[in-house]
């Protein structure tokens, strides 16, 4: 069963103006039976005022005289039938360690150039930035505009690699929507096809081998294999002189 809104302070109403059993004020406001004697002994919560339950709505003044009537009765508080929905809070910019705030600008310059198709709200959402700090990115106006290089967010770790990946198509998609494009949503380049890269490097020599292994497995060619026209033997015959006896 749920407590009250304040259980001590209820505890304390109920102790001082009814004539309830400790357990059963215990039980209503999920509190050890002790602990209500001893607010009716002044030992606990001294200074705290009671809240009358009734009025505030969790108790009615029948269910407070059952209690009285009879010392095995458990109180049942009242019910809302209002739902009240809970309001979610609204998922706001993505907090940056202050350790990494510097890097922001840098991995906002790489995405402006490198995905363009990602609108201010997706950049905000990944690293954890501002609008006014986008613009002056892009217009090159930001205090500290001649140190910005640009890095990957992913590398900077001020996002993974999924959450990129994952806005990107998203952006792909809805530009797609828009201009009615059949292409395939873009997506970032592997590794092992950007020129540099470890990957890349080991995905040359995987190919290296793969070919020296086809060649190796090729059998040699013979010359028996090798096929003759006749039109060319004839002529090379009848240029041949006879041999004199």
């Amino acid at each position: 069963m749920s407590a009250p809104l304040m259980p001590k302070a209820t505890a304390v109403w109920l102790v001082e103006n009814t004539s309830l059993s400790f357990k059963q004020i215990a039980d209503l406001c999920v509190l050890h039976e002790l602990e209500v004697k001893g607010i009716a002994d002044g030992d606990v919560a001294a200074g705290i005022k009671g809240m009358d339950p009734v009025t505030a709505g969790q108790l009615t003044r029948e269910e407070i005289l059952k209690g009285e009537g009879d010392p095995d009765y458990r109180l049942q508080m009242v019910v809302s039938k209002v739902n009240i929905p809970v309001k979610r809070s609204t998922a706001g910019p993505r907090y940056t360690p202050v350790s990494r705030r510097g890097d922001r600008p840098d991995a906002i310059m790489w995405l402006l150039r490198n995905h363009a198709e990602l609108p201010d709200s997706a950049i905000m959402k990944l690293v954890g930035t501002t609008k006014h700090t986008i613009a002056s990115v892009r217009d090159r106006d930001h205090w500290n505009a001649q140190n910005i290089k640009p890095v990957d967010p992913v590398t900077l770790g001020l996002c993974s690699q999924l959450e990129l990946d994952l806005a990107v198509q998203k952006a792909a998609s809805k530009g797609k929507k828009v201009a009615g494009d059949t292409a395939a949503p873009r997506t970032l380049i592997p590794a092992h096809e950007v020129a540099g890269t470890a990957a890349h490097a080991a995905a040359e020599a995987e190919k290296q081998k793969a070919a020296q292994a086809e060649a190796a497995a090729q059998p040699p060619s013979r010359d028996d294999d090798k096929t003759y026209d006749a039109d060319s033997v004839f002529a090379k015959l009848k240029g041949v002189a006879p041999k004199e006896d």
